[in-house]
């Protein structure tokens, strides 16, 4: 087949000027064969991918574009695309004879989702030997894992595109290894080496490091030069850099009390850890799944105990104190994101704060619900709280018709904190930003907390966001011991990991 020809090509050039570090991102990145936008979230990523793909397309360096999203970001980049250029993408999607006219069509470009490309990975194969393809990973963190399928799908099919961008605000999402798998999609290996299981050997922020300053100094040394291996073809600005004027944004962490039956149940759990743990003992490397869903069960018990026992009728402990937020953000008349990592979760709050014509967004809610919740929060005066899970609302999502963020819990992930967090904290925010953590006292909260702020350190590091000195005097290594305290298990009984 040849090369595609078009009667009329579409207009290739962009609605909105470029902010300056935006167009030195873009010079920076247009004419490599493969490139990372690691911008912040909230920098306008999107701009930059819009314009290397005008000039991919406008200078023949390309034939066709495919932009790959999460299935949940295909109609907010819908809007984004109308909204800065003249092109009207095809659809790759579920439908396999959509997807028939679509490989064989005229589009220039081609949006779609991770799922998609790895169902249709054959057809793809045999449209990437007819066509010149650029392609744009969004959230390319979805690639994380390398020995996921997804993954895996991904890393064959990419020396087969003639060019590569992928983007995200977290490259490291969690950990510090979690960099190497969207890196080797780009280059194979070049610049991370071929062996990931060294690779992760090397960054994992593990329980050891707490007793071994030498560790603890191999490990910092590692991590600081990840950047120095990929900064060839990378470009990264974060709010703190001077390249745009954004609100301040100020963090509370609230410290909240027990309602009496809750704790009960609290301590009942810890207890049966605590126990099973002074028996078995646990892994030195990872947690198993076994544990891991007892810490997660603390979260779920110190958050609401509905979500796991369906005969808890009491208000829990948290609940005054969010009401307290959410009454006083709502009397000055602005806008709030309530976020929690538990559906259950969300149905309750959504039902107990009806007074305020809440809307709600999680996994069990299929998009065109979720989406027209996001459209009532966004432009609705009257509606003033969106409820919502991490997972289904983290990403892609600019809701600055809010500058409060609530997290009524956390889990132990960097990415889903970061990320949500954000979603108010982003380019065209007029307001300062608050950021309320509610933390129960004498719980496992308290330990995520402080894993977290490991956690993110470590990816500062990474990202050259901050210097190794910094990084050391701030750093605490002591998540293992203080995990032992929050269990109630005396030092020297065993040795608890943290977990992922």
């Amino acid at each position: 087949m040849g090369k595609m020809i078009l009667q009329r090509e579409p207009i290739l050039y962009a609605k909105h000027k470029a902010f300056a570090y935006q167009n030195e991102a873009f010079i920076s990145l247009r004419d490599l064969e493969y490139g990372a936008i690691f911008h912040e979230q909230g920098l306008g990523k999107t701009k930059i991918a819009i314009d290397i793909i005008l000039y991919w397309l406008e200078k023949k360096i390309v034939d066709t574009a495919m932009i790959v999203v999460k299935k949940s970001l295909i109609q907010n980049w819908l809007l984004e695309l109308k909204e800065h250029w003249y092109i009207k993408p095809a659809l790759l999607n579920q439908n396999k004879q959509n997807n028939f006219f679509v490989f064989n069509g005229p589009s220039r470009v081609i949006l779609t989702n991770y799922e998609v490309v790895q169902a249709e990975e054959e057809r793809m194969m045999l449209f990437l030997k007819a066509r010149d393809l650029g392609i744009v990973l969004d959230e390319s963190t979805k690639i994380k894992n390398p020995d996921s399928n997804i993954s895996k799908s991904y890393f064959r099919l990419s020396p087969f595109f003639k060019r590569r961008i992928i983007m995200t605000g977290t490259p490291i999402a969690n950990r510090p290894y979690d960099i190497w798998a969207q890196i080797y999609f780009l280059d194979n290996g070049k610049s991370l080496g071929n062996n990931y299981p060294e690779f992760r050997k090397k960054l994992d922020l593990s329980n050891k490091l707490s007793s071994d300053p030498e560790k603890q100094r191999i490990f910092e040394n590692e991590v600081s030069s990840i950047i120095q291996s990929i900064n060839k073809f990378t470009v990264r600005e974060t709010k703190g850099s001077g390249v745009i004027s954004l609100p301040e944004k100020v963090f509370q962490n609230i410290e909240t009390d027990w309602e009496p039956i809750q704790y009960e149940k609290y301590d009942q759990v810890r207890n049966e850890m605590r126990i099973i743990i002074l028996q078995e003992d646990l892994p030195t490397e990872d947690i198993s799944e076994n544990y891991l869903k007892r810490l997660l069960r603390l979260i779920q018990i110190a958050s609401n105990p509905r979500t796991i026992d369906q005969e808890y009728s009491n208000e829990p402990g948290k609940i005054p104190y969010l009401s307290n937020l959410i009454r006083d953000i709502v009397n000055k008349s602005e806008k709030a994101i309530v976020w929690s990592s538990f559906i259950k979760n969300i149905e309750y709050l959504y039902k107990l704060y009806a007074e305020y014509n809440p809307v709600r967004v999680h996994g069990k809610l299929d998009m065109i619900l979720r989406n027209r919740s996001i459209e009532r929060f966004k432009n609705e005066p009257n509606t003033k709280i969106l409820f919502a899970t991490p997972g289904a609302a983290k990403e892609g999502l600019t809701l600055t018709s809010a500058n409060h963020v609530i997290f009524y819990d956390r889990g132990f992930s960097l990415d889903d904190y970061l990320q949500a967090q954000d979603r108010i904290h982003r380019i065209s925010q007029k307001k300062t930003c608050y950021i309320y953590n509610l933390i129960m006292k004498n719980s496992i909260d308290e330990w995520i907390d402080i894993l977290l702020n490991a956690k993110h350190l470590a990816a500062q590091l990474g990202q050259n966001d901050i210097s190794i000195e910094y990084y050391r005097s701030n750093i605490s290594y002591s998540y293992g011991d203080i995990i032992k305290e929050i269990l109630n298990i005396e030092r020297g009984e065993s040795h608890v990991s943290r977990p992922d």
